[in-house]
């Protein structure tokens, strides 16, 4: 049997001063455990959006009343609150299981040798987004489900996703200068579509925000706009996408790009397909719940996929580059990055 280590007072101390660097000083997680940890925070962004829409498709959005505290005299939900409580205050625990993936892919990155600085920060970032929008959740309640206070709460999780996406592609590459694979003119073609991709986001939030689903009763504040008006408006925007897609793919296709940004635009292009026929089956059929939760997944996705594009547009070798490594340790290095 192995016994556990005894810690001096001096590892102590060191943990409580700095549990990350004292963690890092022991542990070295393998890169694929560091992918596996930035994947899980990457995953939990995603189902937050979900579960959140849960919340409000259900009329829960006020199951909980008030903040941080679900009652005035309650911290948790009670039996009298039904089941629109259980939603709400499931959707606030789930920000806890949020946390802790978000803070295992920062222990994992921190303790990565050699150390990588910016895939840290990669994950800080992510913490912090989600402690703005845990606060900025509690106003959403604490406003009674002002429509401009939900529409900031889902932008602020749509940066989530693109700060856990970007760290989920940089723990795949190495620290080197980027490169770019192909020229300025697809670049730029690619930057259109992340514009047209985030106003498409934006507009949708105002779909919501004027739309039938409240999250709670008819009573809840509505944006003063048409709401089909808006929702043609959106559905433009999404064509806009779709085309930018598509041109794209012709274009690297016609340019004899590399693999991987063809292959993702590829995949992107049939997600979009996948949305817009959830988005005008929802449209013509009153906005049935689930194939309204279905959209809010699948507009998750979308912008995934828009900005795994636009990362495919250049590659990040190693700082020493495979010249520098003996053959064995080269062909090790490959292994782990691939």
């Amino acid at each position: 049997m192995v016994g556990v280590p005894n810690l001096t007072r001096a590892d102590a101390v060191a943990a409580v001063r700095n549990p990350l660097a004292f963690i890092a000083g022991r542990w070295t997680p393998t890169p694929r455990t560091v992918r596996r940890a930035a994947l899980a925070a990457l995953v939990m962004s995603v189902a937050i959006v979900v579960t959140g829409g849960a919340v409000r498709l259900t009329g829960s959005g006020l199951g909980c009343p008030t903040w941080p505290k679900c009652t005035e005299d309650s911290l948790t939900t009670t039996s009298a609150m039904g089941v629109h409580g259980v939603i709400e205050f499931g959707n606030r625990m789930l920000t806890y299981v949020l946390c802790a993936a978000v803070g295992w892919a920062i222990v994992a990155a921190r303790s990565e040798k050699p150390r990588r600085p910016g895939l840290t920060r990669l994950g800080w970032a992510q913490f912090w987004v989600v402690m703005g929008n845990a606060v900025l959740g509690g106003i959403v309640v604490l406003v009674g489900l002002n429509p401009y206070t939900v529409a900031a709460h889902f932008l602020l999780s749509s940066a989530l996703i693109a700060v856990a996406t970007v760290m989920w592609q940089r723990t795949r590459e190495g620290d080197g200068a980027p490169r770019p694979v192909v020229g300025k003119a697809v670049r730029q073609l690619v930057w259109f579509l992340v514009a047209a991709s985030v106003l498409l986001i934006a507009v949708g939030t105002v779909v919501t925000g004027s739309g039938p689903h409240a999250g709670d009763s008819s009573e809840v504040e509505r944006m003063p706009l048409d709401w089909e008006t808006v929702s043609k408006l959106h559905a433009v925007l999404a064509w806009i996408v779709v085309t930018l897609t598509f041109a794209l793919w012709f274009v690297l296709r016609a340019v004899d790009a590399p693999k991987e940004p063809s292959d993702r635009t590829r995949d992107l292009f049939l997600i979009l397909l996948a949305q817009g026929v959830i988005g005008y089956v929802q449209y013509f059929t009153d906005l049935p719940e689930l194939l309204v939760g279905l959209h809010m997944f699948g507009s998750g996705l979308v912008w995934i996929g828009v900005l795994r594009v636009l990362l495919a547009l250049r590659e990040r070798p190693d700082v020493l580059g495979p010249v520098d490594l003996p053959g064995p340790a080269a062909e090790m290095t490959a292994g782990t990055r691939g």
